[in-house]
């Protein structure tokens, strides 16, 4: 008994320890990594993932998948570069309004039009797309220097010390642990991804749950690309484009199951500083960016492969 509980909490902090490691193995090839500068760089690069990642687990912690994350994060920011001259940080709150939309149609096309998730997603995914190049005429936009102090300064630039990247993301893991631990939503969503048919025969109506699941994950994409946006002082239809398979990888790696029931957002969190760490040790290889998304493919096999509960998928298809 006291063996399968140590072997129990070694599975569960696999994760923290997977991130110790890999940060010592990166410190080998590069002593500044260590430096308090650097790990607060690394945190403040990790939160874009973060974001994208963490609104998209309460999806997948319901046994579902959002593929439309980077079109909706890279439309946002398409958005806010260019209504930002004309209505200020108002482009922000039509951004927001805009990506939550987007997952609200996410999530209404999924349950009742019993649409597979995955398709659903990737068929938004690439609406949002078109969308976000016929806006910005299919090239880049850049913002302002003045535009970006006067309307985007909460989230650029540093607070006592520390970037305001970093308090954002805090702030958000913070909201979203309370929601997901506290709240009837979180324990709902978690019910669906387990047990689907128990919680309907308890009586309480899914699809409520499943559609704020899909506006939450939307919203929180779009606050991805506000913050990608502001980062790069410009909004772009691919801006995002390379953050799917890492966001998904993420929440995988830190150890949310595939087929629902099981994580959290802060197992995200570590999921996204992984991958972060990962990125940044093949770059100091030399390893291009076309290549890692292989490594990370390979990532999402394994981690999936490790964390599927296989009880739920006796048949796989």
């Amino acid at each position: 008994m006291i063996i399968n509980n140590k072997l129990l909490l070694l599975k569960e902090n696999v994760p923290f320890f997977t991130l110790l490691g890999l940060v010592c193995i990166v410190g080998l090839f590069e002593p500044k990594f260590f430096s308090y500068k650097t790990l607060l760089i690394i945190i403040a690069d990790t939160t874009t993932l973060f974001l994208m990642a963490a609104g998209a687990t309460f999806v997948i912690l319901m046994g579902g998948i959002d593929l439309s994350v980077q079109s909706i994060a890279s439309l946002t920011s398409v958005i806010v570069a260019v209504l930002l001259p004309e209505f200020g940080f108002y482009a922000v709150l039509i951004a927001l309004i805009t990506s939550s939309l987007i997952g609200l149609t996410s999530g209404i096309s999924h349950h009742f039009l019993k649409i597979p998730s995955f398709i659903s997603t990737l068929a938004i995914s690439g609406v949002v797309a078109s969308a976000a190049f016929w806006l910005s005429d299919e090239k880049q936009i850049y913002i302002s220097l003045e535009n970006k102090e006067r309307y985007l300064n909460w989230a650029s630039g540093d607070f006592f010390g520390v970037q305001k990247e970093i308090v954002i993301g805090v702030i958000v893991l913070g909201i979203l642990l309370i929601l997901q631990n506290l709240t009837a939503f979180g324990r709902i969503v978690k019910g669906i991804g387990s047990a689907e048919k128990v919680i309907i025969s308890s009586g309480i109506s899914v699809h409520k749950f499943k559609i704020i699941a899909f506006t939450l994950s939307g919203i929180m994409a779009g606050l991805s690309g506000i913050i990608f946006a502001t980062r790069m002082s410009s909004g772009s239809p691919t801006l995002a484009n390379e953050f799917l398979l890492p966001s998904i990888a993420a929440i995988i790696v830190g150890g949310t199951a595939l087929t629902g029931g099981y994580g959290s957002v802060w197992r995200t969190f570590l999921g996204a500083l992984i991958i972060s760490v990962v990125r940044i040790g093949m770059t100091f290889m030399g390893v291009s960016i076309f290549a890692q998304q292989i490594f990370y493919g390979l990532i999402l096999v394994i981690a999936v492969a490790i964390t599927i509960d296989r009880t739920k998928v006796s048949i796989v298809k």
